[in-house]
């Protein structure tokens, strides 16, 4: 007995020995670290489904010379706000960040969040989305490198007393917005807009400094904003009320130290395909979190048409106002505009 327990024992110590030596080569392989940092839990759409599946990918086509570390929940430090200059400034290697985190710098990415640019499919307008940062942004990102842009689905009005129905509901409420344009809208309709980055959300709702706000639904179960504001308000129609333009970027000086067959992988994995993808990652994610929503009991509406109808021509008057404030900022805002409406036209094949 004594003698099969030190076989056992020696086994052990040998696959242990094996397991270690095999982690040691696994990490010895790695040549280049990239530190990645978010600012959602692991559990958002975005994370889950775009985030880390696309740093396997790239770990994979590298053949392990690169290692991805992914820090969710803002780990490395920092807010929200400070992501973009975090990627800039190499804090981080590579960052999701959301530009509108930073109204007035990047005005031309506000074109896709004007109220019913976008269609009901983050997939096809984060395509067109790619394509109109080649065309008009990239001097804007010029201080880093984008691997991918994109937008989430149609956005939905959470709000904790009772659902909105109509344009009259809108008034007097506090609804956290995501960005000045969503802003603009949520004042035209009669709200008081509060800006804040989505992790200060449920604070905000538990605390009742707002009375709801709109965020797709991909991140509610993420934030656990079913629990504290059960009314749910989706836009009918094929555009979406509002979105929000994100940005998936590289610290240019780290993909220049790069050797070329590195710089190679980099590339094949970022463009209008990546783009694409994380779209998708928030189109699944909205499908899964609105049926857990609709079996947990929560009350979802969608509004009429002639509610629509309303809420477009209050939209519209808002996109006029963004045009006449890139004009006078020297940009052809109206340019933008069209470009934006005909390539999401485009790729949600209308």
């Amino acid at each position: 007995m004594t003698e099969l327990l030190k076989t056992a024992a020696l086994a052990a110590a040998i696959a242990g020995a094996t397991l270690t030596l095999g982690t040691q080569a696994a990490t010895a392989q790695a040549e280049v670290t990239l530190r990645c940092q978010h600012f959602l839990s692991p559990m958002g759409s975005v994370p889950r489904f775009f985030i880390e599946p696309w740093a396997e990918k790239v770990e994979a086509d590298s053949n392990g010379r690169i290692d991805v570390q992914i820090f969710p929940a803002m780990q490395l430090g920092g807010t929200p706000p400070s992501l973009y200059d975090q990627i800039r400034d190499g804090v981080i290697d590579c960052g999701w960040t959301i530009p509108a985190y930073t109204p007035g710098r990047f005005p031309e990415a506000e074109a896709f969040e004007l109220p019913f640019m976008t269609s009901m499919s983050a997939e096809a307008s984060s395509r067109a989305a790619w394509d109109f940062t080649e065309a008009h942004l990239m001097d804007r990102f010029g201080d880093v490198r984008p691997m991918a842009v994109h937008v989430h689905g149609p956005g939905v009005i959470h709000t904790t007393n009772a659902p909105i129905q109509s344009i009259d509901d809108f008034d007097g409420l506090q609804l956290r917005g995501p960005s000045r344009m969503a802003n603009a809208l949520l004042e035209e309709l009669g709200a008081t807009p509060v800006g804040m980055p989505v992790p200060a959300f449920p604070e905000a709702l538990s605390r009742g400094t707002v009375d709801g706000g709109v965020i797709p639904w991909e991140v509610v179960p993420a934030l656990r904003v079913e629990e504290l504001a059960e009314n749910h308000t989706q836009i009918g129609g094929d555009r979406a009320l509002y979105n929000t333009f994100f940005i998936w970027a590289m610290n240019p000086d780290t993909y220049d130290s790069l050797p070329p067959d590195l710089q190679a992988v980099i590339d094949q994995n970022s463009g209008i395909e990546i783009s694409a993808w994380a779209g998708r990652a928030m189109d699944e994610g909205d499908d899964m979190a609105e049926t857990a929503i609709r079996e947990r009991g929560n009350t979802i509406v969608t509004l009429d048409d002639d509610v629509v109808a309303q809420l477009r021509e209050v939209g519209g008057m808002v996109t006029e106002r963004w045009i006449d404030e890139m004009t006078a900022l020297g940009l052809d805002g109206a340019a933008l505009v069209e470009d934006a409406r005909a390539l999401v036209a485009e790729y949600s094949g209308e």
